[in-house]
């Protein structure tokens, strides 16, 4: 621990511009170059790297020799337990855990990665039970008893982990926690249904065993802490339920009215549905289903078409009909849903950022020391503190931090810029090194001949990018066409393009783009299996040459990505899709419950065998899906036999062409016939589930974050990071080189940092190199865009409510929404 001494004579560099002496620089002294990409570098000597006082060394600014400090040195549990709320406020845990040193200790053990993704490979395998349980996929069918043993091995481990988290919470509120006792209530309920299920099975009774607890294993999912953003999302959609419930009732009644007029208008006329000996309008539950599948549009114009025949007058009622339930409910529906789903979102996410403050306030009282009349934290303290959150973290990278938080260079920081820690942590920031390319290392003098330095110069011109990009185009046109004479020389053409890229920029800066590695890859297959079909004198490879053929069109989204109108919006959609993956989830749990419950209700009523129209030779017990009740039925007809619920795989199949919507209703029915009407209940209440809710919570969400993502391409501390870098490297060299280049072609910000490196030959050895690496695009990240900048910058929400999540709805009353206030 330094003394007051150390930190007053030690502080970060605060310079304009390249000094003298750093052009010097010996091989001790060597520069850092800090390259945060792609706009701007920073360099630091390694002597201010690598400082032996372990601070910032002092150059005459900010912070002066008679500063007096008041410090006294950190206990372990003291930085452990600061580190600790630190962690929690950075991956958004609100676990309220005991300050014992003990109790501590097995928490950081509880968050340890390799617990996270054990728990993760259980409840993947727990889930995964259904490819074996009857009915099985293929033949991976089990016994019982081995499928319940693998699934009281999972048990196990829920258990643990829930008796781990108890051991290290705090007092009585883990039993509060509504996710621990629902998951204590579902492996109570498993083993129940395991027990009664074995004891049937043993007693001769298994075609009436049932494994009833099968639909609940998708709660694991969000019962665990780990899973917080699924579980958010549930909770989100649970509240938006009840309010669109009045909506949803509303409409069942317009089209129970509009059932009993029709009723009144076409039941006496005597007419057939189309290709039905049916009646058409005579009973009214028949109507009212009827009508709802036409708000789906899947049965139109079909259901029309008899009225319409009759007299074309009628049109008006479906008209009407359409109008009033597809156009107004439909809109009204998505309108309540984006209302109502954003105010929860907007709540529980506010409540988590309230919660971030709070672990980080708790972490401050912990870490601040006395200085100049208030309270701040210094350099020496939070080294220690990143040494704790992020070990792996290097000295370098530490500093760059704290100059981002200490602006004004005082070698101290205050609360307020400590609040911020999470925010420029989560701007990933890679160390690495900077290698010359291996041609320069080995053959320095051909590297840089004149012959050679106009290659590269060729290179790096912004015609080079363009020329390929219309060969891109041309060969897609050539693909189009079919005009495979072509090929050979476009392969050639592409092949020396990514030579000469790795040539000028070495090995390591090429395969830092993605789309050089796809080139890469895909020219280089193409190159070999072109050689294997030549050597050969075989077409066995043509198939995969097409393939490639194709991959080596989609080229073609590069060319539209860098069009900066198109940018933009390609980026935009590249950016929120991990956070589609949460959705994803959410379809997954409700697929699962309900492809569960389609097995038990639906196992061997449909089977599929083939079908004569296609020469398949059937026995009689194999017609019609293997079911005599579809016979003449639409279901059979149009040889929907394979859409069934004989497996998991099968049902997941079958859910998703419900949720595609056309001719949901011909499947539905065709196992109305195969069963009863109430069969219908379990289709309606899928289509309700997920194409009315999450399907238009889904498009609310995206709508959401589209309009935040395309205002707002970077985040707060990604500007700052670049602000520090300008200040401390070499913003006039930058400037020079742009305008020395200006009239040969358009600057590339990547290749003045090479341009930079070039000026002190001495040093390239010793330089390092850092950047900004792609911004993980979390939904929590995502989320807390949307809504952080609606709070005031020190609002912990109401202090006299410790729990966040006891926070009342009506207390979290934000600033309305602009881009002006996001942070």
């Amino acid at each position: 621990m330094e003394g007051p001494k150390d930190y007053v004579d030690s502080y970060m560099p605060k310079t304009k511009g390249r000094s003298n002496s750093t052009k010097t620089a010996s091989k001790k002294n060597a520069v850092i170059s800090v390259d945060v990409q792609p706009q701007v570098s920073i360099e630091l000597t390694s002597s201010e790297v690598e400082s032996t006082d372990g601070g910032p060394r002092a150059n005459g600014e900010g912070l002066t020799r008679n500063a007096s400090v008041s410090l006294h040195p950190l206990k372990e549990e003291e930085l452990l337990l600061a580190a600790t709320y630190v962690n929690d406020a950075k991956h958004g845990r609100n676990f309220k855990f005991s300050t014992d040193m003990k109790r501590l200790r097995l928490y950081k053990l509880y968050n340890m990665p390799i617990f996270k993704w054990v728990l993760y490979f259980f409840i993947l395998l727990n889930l995964a039970l259904a490819l074996f349980e009857d009915p099985p996929v293929g033949n991976l069918g089990l016994q019982y008893w081995g499928t319940i043993l693998l699934e009281v091995g999972c048990l196990t481990y829920f258990v643990f982990r829930l008796v781990h988290s108890r051991y290290c919470a705090s007092g009585n509120w883990w039993f509060r926690d509504m996710k621990n006792l629902v998951g204590i209530l579902i492996i109570i309920l498993t083993v129940i249904d395991m027990i009664m299920y074995a004891m049937m099975y043993e007693l001769g009774a298994e075609d009436k065993a049932v494994r009833w607890s099968r639909p609940l294993r998708p709660i694991f999912m969000v019962s665990f802490a780990e899973m917080k953003l699924v579980r958010l999302a549930f909770s989100n959609i649970r509240k938006t339920m009840l309010e669109i419930l009045n909506v949803l009732v509303l409409l069942f009644l317009v089209i129970a009215l509009f059932a009993l007029l029709g009723r009144e208008l076409f039941g006496n006329d005597g007419l057939t549905k189309i290709d039905e000996k049916s009646p058409y309008f005579t009973d009214f539950w028949e109507i009212w289903w009827d009508l709802y599948v036409l708000v789906t549009t899947a049965n139109s114009p079909d259901i029309m078409m008899p009225a319409y025949d009759r007299n074309p007058w009628y049109m008006l009622f479906f008209i009407t009909y359409i109008f009033i339930c597809l156009y107004i409910f439909m809109s009204i529906f998505l309108a309540v849903i984006y209302k109502n789903y954003r105010k929860h979102l907007k709540n529980e996410v506010q409540k988590s950022v309230f919660n971030k403050r709070r672990k980080l306030a708790s972490a401050w009282d912990i870490l601040k020391e006395w200085h100049g009349g208030r309270f701040l934290l210094s350099w020496g303290r939070w080294r220690e503190l990143m040494g704790q959150v992020s070990p792996k973290l290097g000295v370098a990278v530490v500093r760059l931090f704290w100059r981002v938080l200490d602006r004004d260079g005082t070698n101290f920081i205050d609360k307020r810029a400590f609040m911020k820690v999470v925010d420029i942590l989560n701007v990933p920031v890679i160390q690495e090194s900077a290698q010359k390319p291996l041609s320069e290392k080995h053959c320095p003098g051909c590297y840089n001949s004149k012959v050679s330095l106009f290659i590269r110069n060729v290179v790096s011109h912004r015609f080079f990018t363009y020329t390929f990009d219309v060969l891109i185009i041309i060969n897609a046109a050539f693909v189009g066409f079919s005009l495979d004479e072509g090929e050979p020389y476009f392969l050639a053409l592409f092949s020396l393009e990514i030579v000469l890229k790795i040539y000028t920029l070495g090995i390591t800066k090429f395969f830092q783009s993605f789309w050089n590695i796809f080139d890469f890859v895909v020219i280089g297959l193409a190159v070999i299996l072109t050689i294997i079909e030549a050597a050969l004198q075989s077409n066995e490879t043509e198939m995969t040459l097409d393939i490639l053929l194709v991959l080596r069109v989609l080229r073609l989204v590069r060319i539209i990505n860098n069009i900066e109108r198109f940018h933009v919006i390609v980026a935009t959609v590249m950016n929120i899709g991990p956070s589609i993956i949460t959705f994803g989830a959410i379809l997954f749990v409700v697929f699962y419950a309900f492809a569960i419950i389609g097995m038990e209700l639906y196992k061997g009523k449909v089977n599929y065998y083939g079908y004569e129209s296609d020469g398949a030779v059937l026995t009689p017990d194999q017609l019609y899906c293997g079911n005599p009740l579809l016979n003449g039925s639409h279901f059979a007809r149009d040889h929907y036999c394979n859409n069934n619920f004989n497996n998991i795989l099968k049902a997941f199949v079958t859910l998703i062409e419900l949720m595609i919507v056309n001719q949901w209703h011909v499947i539905s029915e065709g196992f109305v016939l195969v069963t009863n009407k109430g069969s219908r209940i379990f289709f309606l209440l899928f289509h309700i589930s997920v194409v009315i809710v999450i399907i238009n919570i889904f498009i609310a969400f995206i709508l959401e974050v589209f309009m935040v993502e395309y205002s707002l391409s970077k985040t707060k501390y990604e500007s700052e990071l670049e602000k520090v870098v300008e200040e401390l490297g070499l913003s006039q060299e930058i400037n020079d080189l742009q305008e020395a280049n200006r009239r040969r072609r358009k600057p590339d910000r990547k290749e003045l940092v090479t341009d930079m490196e070039q000026e002190y030959p001495d040093n390239t050895d010793e330089i390092l190199k850092f950047r900004l690496g792609k911004r993980s695009k979390s939904m929590q990240m995502t989320l807390q865009t949307m809504f952080e900048g609606e709070l005031d910058d020190e609002d912990i929400g109401p202090e006299e409510v410790e729990n966040v999540d006891d926070i009342p709805v009506q207390d979290i009353l934000p600033v309305p929404f602009s881009l002006d206030n996001v942070a």
